[in-house]
């Protein structure tokens, strides 16, 4: 991966974009390709988002905001770490919908060390909460920094473990916003030692839709993801499906069969994740130095120089067959490439058009559905 900082004015620039309506991480990282700076992709933001039908102006964040949200991380202590910069998470990078820009409040070193992720019920047991404890603690003492989402339950447990060695809180809304508050103590705790790290603005109040978002960093930040109890629907099970789809290693702790609990960690042994019962089932499934991410690093950085790009206007007609393929049900790219017989980039640009225009959701997994 690329590593340079960004400079003021770039910052500013990637802040802007991804703070734009309807950008997400795989249109910033597809905009930055192809127009070579976040400061350019936001000049052709409004013709693209025409083509892809849109009709009422697109609402690009004005430069006013970005500059007052630097203010206010600055008045926090916290810091924006983008793709790309030195203390990026190397694992977290190799996924394709990476956040572009992290908020970290705390130290950035952990971010550099080598993570797990142990995560589980929030309505956990005693013994539960105490192997998460364990474990956090005996992989902090083989150098392992233990990530976690903050949550009650089995994420207090494992971040409590880990205090002395290093742990790093994912947070689902903004990285001021304590959320449950009954682990304030906690969280200022790793502020001080270790860090809180979180994709959405300061001030932003954690909702349903945020926490599957934030698993899915959770699981890029890890090596492996140690799942300690969880229901058979449950937020855990999102996190250890994230880990799978991002080549990671999935640990489960057994529990038993009469605790509802345990049923999706259960399920997750009887669908081929490691058996865990101590630290050394997790060390002696992972390498004993790791100098690359185990999951593929994306081939395009998204730290390009300028350039002029050119801009080939798609036929209508091509547009109009792209759309007939896409409905509310979820489709792989690969397919819509297969079925359409137009390039991969022509795809993508339709796609990334008909996303700007508010009209196209992305899924995990590569998939896309009409809204």
């Amino acid at each position: 991966m690329a590593s340079r900082e960004l400079n003021p004015s770039e910052r500013l620039d990637w802040l802007r974009l991804i703070r734009t309506e309807n950008v997400g991480p795989v249109s910033f990282y597809q905009l930055l390709r192809r127009f070579g700076s976040a400061g350019a992709a936001l000049e052709a933001l409004p013709r693209l988002a025409g083509r892809g039908g849109r009709l009422q102006p697109l609402a690009i964040c004005p430069r006013e905001a970005a500059e007052r949200e630097m203010a206010a991380l600055a008045a926090a202590g916290a810091r924006l770490i983008a793709w790309g910069e030195p203390f990026y998470p190397e694992a977290l990078a190799a996924i394709d919908d990476a956040p572009p820009l992290l908020t970290v409040l705390g130290r950035a070193e952990p971010l550099r060390q080598r993570i797990i992720a142990i995560v589980g019920a929030r309505n956990a047991s005693a013994n539960g909460r105490r192997i998460a404890r364990e474990l956090a603690s005996e992989l902090g003492s083989h150098g392992f920094v233990i990530a976690s989402g903050l949550a009650r339950g089995i994420d207090a447990a494992a971040h409590m473990g880990a205090l002395p060695s290093g742990t790093v809180a994912v947070l689902g809304g903004g990285a001021d916003i304590v959320y449950p508050e009954e682990n304030r103590a906690l969280y200022e705790a790793i502020a001080e030692s270790g860090a809180v790290i979180a994709e959405p603005p300061l001030g932003t109040v954690p909702q349903a839709r945020h926490f599957p978002r934030r698993n899915r960093i959770i699981s890029g930040l890890a090596e492996g993801i140690i799942v300690v109890e969880a229901a058979a629907r449950s937020g855990s099970l999102i996190t250890a499906r994230f880990a799978l789809d991002q080549g990671r290693e999935v640990f489960a702790v057994p529990g038993s069969p009469l605790d509802p609990r345990c049923r999706g960690s259960n399920d997750l042994i009887r669908r081929g994740a490691t058996l865990t019962e101590s630290a050394e089932d997790v060390l002696g499934q992972l390498p004993a130095a790791l100098s690359t991410p185990r999951a593929t690093v994306r081939r395009v950085a998204p730290l390009p120089d300028p350039v002029a790009p050119s801009e080939p206007e798609t036929p209508d007609s091509a547009r109009a067959r792209l759309i007939e393929r896409l409905g509310p049900t979820p489709v792989a790219v690969d397919e819509l490439v297969r079925q359409c017989q137009f390039s991969a980039a022509t795809v993508v640009t339709l796609l990334l058009e008909l996303e700007l225009a508010g009209r196209l959701e992305r899924h995990p997994g590569n998939q896309v559905s009409l809204i």
